[in-house]
């Protein structure tokens, strides 16, 4: 599913790359930092650390979600306002890997464009 893939033009996967520990922006402003990264093919997420912004509390981004990544200013950016992040289905540490929060997920995301 292309929403589990980072976008061609923002990670060419002939790179090493660790976006752990970058800043995350979202179109609204930053909602925390990156905790974890994946970036096997169909499968790649970021796990974000959104600290005092909701309560520190973890959520989880499909890789499609980032948009631009900065090596420089250490910044990643996803498609998703603040509020359309925090709404999303709450992070689970025990399932997170099931296909069936995953489906969820993306069937959540899905329904915004871009």
């Amino acid at each position: 599913m292309e929403l589990w893939n980072y976008r061609p033009d923002v990670y060419d996967r002939g790179q090493a790359l660790d976006l752990v520990g970058y800043h995350v922006q979202a179109t609204d402003g930053r909602i925390g930092s990156v905790d974890e990264a994946t970036y096997e093919v169909g499968e790649s997420y970021v796990i974000v650390d959104t600290g005092p912004w909701i309560f520190g509390k973890k959520v989880l981004l499909p890789a499609r979600m980032i948009t631009n990544i900065d090596p420089q200013e250490r910044n990643v950016y996803v498609a998703r306002t603040k509020a359309e992040i925090k709404a999303a289905p709450e992070f689970d540490e025990g399932t997170f890997k099931e296909p069936e929060y995953r489906e969820r997920l993306g069937d959540y995301y899905s329904r915004f464009p871009g």
